[in-house]
């Protein structure tokens, strides 16, 4: 069962919002170097992904959510697999959950807020796949 041409497949893969081919990213979100930086447009279908200038500001707001979503996640984990941790090493738990996981919540704050304003368009999909395969088949 697939759900691609979905918002959910678009933030979980970060995937152009309009097409869900191109990459959203520059680079993978744990590559420190290029630290959750966003492309200035979709390589297959061109969408410009910045409507004006500090449009990610918002989705700070997305990444506050996202991390108390990490953070229940955490701790419902911990209950579920009876681990019997006192309040101190919970809280811990809890830090170092959100610490591996930031990158990450970062980058699918980005592309959930991409995802509020631009929507998936099924004809413009489907002719970045056809031109896809077009090359794929004349470079092999």
């Amino acid at each position: 069962m697939s759900f691609k041409g979905t918002k959910l497949y678009s933030i979980l893969f970060l995937k152009c919002p309009r097409c869900h081919e191109g990459i959203f990213l520059e680079a993978n979100p744990y590559k420190i170097n290029n630290f959750n930086k966003v492309k200035k447009n979709c390589p297959c279908c061109n969408l410009k992904y910045s409507i004006e200038p500090s449009f990610y500001y918002g989705s700070m707001y997305v990444s506050y959510g996202v991390g108390i979503a990490v953070a229940v996640a955490v701790y419902v984990l911990i209950q579920i697999f009876n681990l019997e941790f006192n309040l101190f090493f919970t809280f811990i738990s809890i830090i170092i959950g959100l610490l591996v996981t930031m990158p990450y919540i970062g980058a699918v704050s980005k592309s959930i807020w991409a995802n509020i304003f631009f929507n998936y368009d099924k004809d413009i999909a489907s002719k970045v796949k056809r031109e896809r395969q077009n090359d794929s088949r004349i470079k092999g």
